[in-house]
């Protein structure tokens, strides 16, 4: 187990060393000039030379990545051009924001996606099945703007059911003692359940979007995946046996399409990592997917650079997570040996 451990952070190492390394060269064929952004539009030819000479925005690229790279291997990632702060400071701050929305995106896709996926597969053909493949391609099709846009229109302009896209909590409300950086959790562990609902409020508009759209790529893996297990041939032999239906459907199917459902799980939890910038961009979420837009639209090559790597290294590690979570679920698997045949 532990030499399989070692073998998979080896792997991350690299995979990670390779993020930086290919980030780097393709920030820096992005158009616009770093200098003239961090300068000013007013200044002249004298600042802008100057501020090259300070970032050494003006030394030739192999000099440039040999000092990105010790940088950003001591946890500096360097100074944004727009706000003149540190990028690692930035990002660590917004982070908890796009996790907290991301998890409870995932959680309520999972909530639609597998009892509709079970339900579909275990009625083939039925109405149900078709409702629910009905339910997967609109989900699969539907942009988020356009939904965000919608559940806006409706939800919060037209019934007021839910707060405006302002923030995490309304204006001067003030946000609950660090502990998790979830203002949820954090509002109840401190006791204050009023400011726990406010945060889910908040919280409801972007993740009904975001879970709409993620639940679909999950159903059509379950349902899929059960199919395929209730076809196979030990769940024949265990209806002809007189084995109850509910039994076979989650011990035999549900448990045997338990892989690829966590592989869908974590694809879509992976992507919310850094693919939520539409749904932040349009709920006025903190979170790192805005502070990219941000910085892709005012040329911030740190801040850029930053965000890529900081989602990396988590996408990184989320894998290994589920490498393990896979032993967990499948007790034929053994980390580090051959299974018997």
């Amino acid at each position: 187990m532990w030499r399989y451990l070692g073998r998979r952070l080896l792997i991350s190492m690299a995979t990670v060393i390779g993020i930086v390394i290919i980030v780097f060269f393709i920030v820096r064929v992005l158009p616009g000039d770093a200098a003239i952004v961090r300068a000013g539009p007013y200044a002249n030819e004298q600042k802008v030379a100057e501020i090259r000479q300070q970032y050494g925005l003006s030394d030739p690229i192999p000099v440039q990545f040999r000092d990105y790279i010790s940088e950003v291997f001591t946890g500096n990632l360097g100074v944004s051009i727009r706000t003149n702060g540190d990028v690692t400071d930035e990002l660590l701050q917004r982070l908890p924001a796009s996790l907290e929305l991301a998890f409870y995106a995932v959680v309520l896709a999972a909530i639609i996606g597998i009892p509709m996926g079970i339900i579909a597969a275990a009625r083939r053909d039925s109405w149900v099945d078709r409702m629910a493949r009905v339910f997967a391609v609109l989900g699969s099709s539907m942009a988020l703007f356009w939904l965000g846009l919608l559940l806006i229109y409706f939800l919060f302009f037209k019934l007021r059911w839910f707060p405006g896209p302002i923030d995490r909590l309304a204006i001067g409300t003030e946000p609950p003692d660090s502990i998790t950086g979830f203002f949820t959790i954090d509002a109840a562990l401190h006791g204050d359940f009023g400011l726990m609902v406010e945060a889910f409020r908040y919280l409801a508009l972007p993740v009904i979007t975001l879970g709409f759209v993620l639940a679909a790529p999950i159903l059509k893996m379950v349902r899929a995946s059960m199919i395929d297990a209730l076809e196979s041939e030990h769940v024949r032999t265990a209806r002809a046996i007189g084995v109850p239906y509910w039994q076979i459907l989650f011990r035999d199917g549900f448990r045997n399409a338990l892989l690829p459902v966590t592989t869908a799980i974590g694809i879509v939890f992976g992507y919310m990592l850094g693919g939520n910038v539409i749904v932040e961009f349009l709920f006025a979420w903190p979170g790192v997917g805005r502070y990219a837009y941000t910085a892709i639209q005012v040329n911030d090559l740190e801040a850029l650079q930053g965000f890529v790597i900081v989602v990396g290294i988590l996408y990184v590690g989320l894998n290994v997570v589920i490498d393990l979570v896979y032993a967990w679920i499948d007790p034929r698997i053994r980390l580090g040996k051959k299974v018997a045949a």
